[in-house]
């Protein structure tokens, strides 16, 4: 068979939900002397338009049962559609039953995804779930050889310009790349419901489809090709700066996360994935400048987020730095003449923090599938394990430090006094080069550790970590426990006044 073989469009089966903008179609099927066969709202959109369209039930004898359940689930429908043109049974088949070929299938889905989302009962749900319009583009996309399928109402400029330009004749080529299309469409629609089904029935199947994807500059690196798939405006709106690349991605991702776990007033620069500065503080500029004074060296080209809309006296300070991104819920008109002042900064609003209870990962040659690190520690979930309990204020920053930590990477050690970031170590292969990395970083910087608090994403194997935290300062330890070595490293803290609670959460991150 050539792959330019050309086919005309003599008969279309057109049956889809919405209406909007089809008219141009059907008008243009009229104009070519194509038969229409359609089926309820349809049909009677069509008839509206002055065009003529015979009812599939003439076709079939039977009119539609079930409430509509059943239209064109019928051999004299899918019989005209599956119908092999050069196959000799087929096409005498066809003359018997006399079943017309449909050279056309137009469907619009009913709208099952746009349902769930807008919060419908379980029935109406469930009458979304489409059966014969899915069963008509698969149909139709299995027999591109003879028919061409329209599978979403997307489709329908596509469709205009075929249809003028071939007037009303269609090529294998073309026939095929709408075939693959409405199989990406089924494909599509099966999987939003059985991710509904299987949200209780919890089934061990990967199985996940977005359509939404944008192609990203590059990847980690100028050699490595990227994409992002899904739909970033729902989480975010730019308002200026350059395209967004994979890496502003990974820090916006790892950005989002972490600000969701603060209500307070809180600034953040990360760079890396990992916080280089926080702080938190009822005024959102003294927040910005302890946040700014945790590393104003690793702040250099940093991705900076806030929780609170930024005005002009906060703009002003942060515009003196030069970073890639800033995130936050809103921005005064005055702010932002501030921070458009650098063309390829990116501005970001951030709309919704909500992020996904599932996060998954490519290994080998296969995809993990972990729950997202939801929690978040309370005053409760403190439990003191040394004689010297932790003060209130220290309280307080023991559990900020411990959010810090738990948004770094492992091995992680977060030093944390006053509601703000004073140093961190991060990614270190042994806990203790974390510890010593973040006293060096808080000294180079400045800071005083001593009333400071620290913070583990692990527990301590041997008391060596708290030791070389007591020596430098710190006075209250937050950690999760569970080593077979708890005891030690409590009986250093007793013997040194040192304050130490548990939260029985580890929180690694890798």
């Amino acid at each position: 068979m050539s792959h330019t073989e050309v086919k005309k469009i003599n008969s279309a089966l057109i049956s889809v939900y919405h209406k909007d903008k089809l008219d141009a179609v059907v008008r243009l099927l009229d104009e070519l002397g194509v038969a229409i066969y359609s089926t309820g709202g349809t049909l009677d959109f069509i008839n509206g338009l002055g065009v003529k369209a015979q009812p599939v039930e003439d076709l079939t004898g039977y009119p539609p049962i079930l409430g509509g359940r059943v239209k064109t689930l019928h051999p004299k429908v899918f019989g005209g559609i599956l119908a092999r043109r050069d196959n000799a049974q087929d096409a005498a088949q066809l003359s018997a039953y006399n079943i017309p070929p449909i050279d056309l299938v137009i469907v619009d889905l009913y709208p099952f995804a746009d349902t769930l989302r807008s919060g419908a009962d379980a029935q109406a749900i469930i009458e979304k779930i489409d059966i014969g319009g899915i069963s008509l583009i698969r149909a139709a996309a299995k027999n591109f050889a003879d028919t061409l399928v329209i599978s979403s109402r997307g489709q329908y400029p596509a469709l205009i310009e075929l249809l003028q330009t071939g007037k009303g004749a269609t090529t294998l080529d073309i026939r095929r790349t709408f075939a693959a299309q409405a199989f990406q469409q089924s494909s599509y629609y099966d999987t939003a419901i059985f991710n509904y089904f299987n949200a209780r029935e919890k089934s061990p199947v990967f199985q996940q489809f977005l359509t939404d994807s944008v192609p990203l500059r590059y990847g980690e690196n100028p050699h490595q090709q990227a994409r992002f798939y899904g739909r970033l405006d729902e989480l975010l709106e730019q308002l200026h700066g350059k395209e967004i690349s994979y890496n502003n991605l990974l820090d916006i991702d790892a950005a989002v996360a972490l600000i969701g776990d603060f209500p307070e007033t809180t600034f953040v620069v990360l760079k890396h994935n990992n916080a280089c500065g926080c702080a938190s503080n009822a005024h959102p500029l003294t927040a910005w400048r302890k946040a700014l004074a945790g590393d104003p060296v690793s702040a250099f080209g940093g991705v900076i987020i806030t929780n609170r809309p930024v005005d002009a006296a906060v703009a002003k300070e942060i515009n003196e730095l030069f970073f890639e991104v800033i995130i936050a819920p809103g921005y005064s008109d005055e702010a932002l003449a501030f921070l458009k002042t650098k063309k390829n900064r990116i501005i970001l609003i951030l709309k919704n923090a909500a992020l996904p209870a599932l996060q998954f990962r490519s290994l080998l040659h296969g995809i993990a599938q972990q729950n997202r690190d939801t929690a978040v520690e309370t005053p409760k979930d403190l439990t003191p394990v040394t004689t010297k309990k932790p003060a209130e204020k220290e309280i307080a920053d023991l559990l900020f430090a411990n959010k810090l930590v738990k948004h770094s990477k492992s091995n992680a050690i977060v030093l944390a006094k006053d509601g703000q970031l004073l140093a961190s170590g991060v990614g270190q292969t042994s806990r203790v080069d974390a510890l010593k990395q973040a006293i060096a970083k808080a000294q180079t910087f400045g800071f005083s550790l001593q009333g400071a608090v620290m913070a583990s994403d692990a527990f301590f194997p041997f008391p060596d970590c708290v030791a070389i935290a007591q020596e430098a300062g710190i006075t209250a330890v937050v950690q999760p426990g569970g080593s077979i070595n708890d005891e030690k490293s409590i009986s250093y803290c007793n013997e040194h006044n040192i304050a130490m609670v548990t939260t029985g959460i580890r929180h690694f991150k890798h």
